[in-house]
């Protein structure tokens, strides 16, 4: 599969929607918005990313649309986040992403952050060169509840 990114236009939006309401995808992801089904909420965040400095990229799958990945944050803070369809998961998808986006976005130290039973993510930073750096705890608004959490950095 060629996996590209791309702005984002405004027809992502439902797609996304969808995907970030998928049951399993929500459990791994774990730190989400309170009620992830609020559509205007949705629509408000998504406004708020688009006129930011953030970089906010659509991936594509072969030309369709399968997730979404930003670098977002003040410098020496930011943080990579990605989202991919739970149908394309294990095929490489959210990795060749993340090393492009990568590739665009040139700051550094760059953090990373995932549920710590969320292997699936933690594999895909680790791939792209991020190492461990500490462990947190905190609530999980998809679980609704307090859970431990890895934290990543790439140095260089």
């Amino acid at each position: 599969m060629l996996i590209a990114l791309r702005e984002v236009h405004d027809s992502d939006l439902p797609v996304f929607f969808r995907q970030m309401n998928d049951p399993e995808a929500l459990h791994m992801a774990a730190f989400t918005h309170k009620d992830p089904t609020d559509r205007d909420a949705f629509e408000a965040h998504w406004r708020k990313i688009r006129a930011s400095h953030d970089v906010v990229r659509t991936i594509l799958g072969d030309g369709d649309v399968v997730g979404s990945a930003a670098v977002y944050g003040e410098p020496g803070e930011r943080e990579v986040t990605y989202w991919v369809d739970r149908a394309y998961w294990g095929q490489g998808v959210a990795t060749a992403a993340l090393r492009a986006l990568l590739a665009e976005v040139r700051d550094r130290p760059l953090y990373g952050r995932a549920a710590a039973d969320n292997t699936g993510s933690r594999r895909v930073l680790e791939k792209c060169g991020f190492e461990m750096s500490a462990r947190a705890r905190g609530f999980a608004a998809a679980r609704g509840e307090e859970i431990d959490e890895v934290v990543l950095h790439l140095a260089h």
